[in-house]
């Protein structure tokens, strides 16, 4: 038979683990509106992602240079406004997460990640990125929301295309 005790050990665990859900959506919607920075794009909903004062940076040597450091969600939408045009900047753009640690205490929490990000730009040029993430979450409004996101550059590099013609190549069927 459960105690009271027990019930709030319960109740603590499932706020923990609605905060670290919640979280998981804050990203993947922001990743997920990066992907399409166009003329379509709901930059109310991509500000809304964050808290009033946030920071958003570039760490270290190459995205510290590249991108600097942005304060308050204004300033934040108007960096990642930049990159709808009037032409996109990106042709494609795909990011995706990976090696997630989500530490939830109250209304704060610190998650990190590991982005892989794939572009081709207007001008035809491709890359592939990864970075290291380091983003602080607060319940602002209710909900939770980006405090500080912070990207550090881990390895770039340029590539040819993303969709080879070449067939697929799969198992012979006859057991070759």
């Amino acid at each position: 038979m459960s105690g009271a005790g027990d019930i709030g050990v319960l109740l603590a665990r499932l706020e923990r683990l609605e905060a670290e859900s919640a979280i998981r959506g804050v990203m993947a919607r922001y990743m997920e509106l990066c992907d399409r920075l166009d003329a379509t794009t709901p930059m109310d909903e991509l500000g809304a992602l964050f808290t009033r004062d946030a920071l958003w940076a570039g760490k270290g040597a190459r995205y510290g240079a590249a991108f600097g450091g942005h304060c308050g969600r204004d300033a934040i939408v108007a960096m990642l406004d930049r990159y709808r045009g009037p032409v996109p900047y990106f042709a494609m753009n795909a990011h995706f997460l990976t090696s997630e640690v989500i530490r939830v205490e109250g209304d704060a929490a610190e998650g990190s990640w590991v982005m892989l990000q794939t572009s081709t730009y207007a001008s035809g040029t491709s890359d592939l990125r990864a970075a290291r993430l380091h983003v602080r979450f607060a319940v602002e409004e209710g909900r939770w929301r980006i405090a500080r996101f912070e990207t550090e550059n881990l390895f770039s590099r340029p590539v040819d295309r993303w969709d080879d013609p070449a067939p697929v190549p799969v198992p012979d069927s006859h057991g070759d």
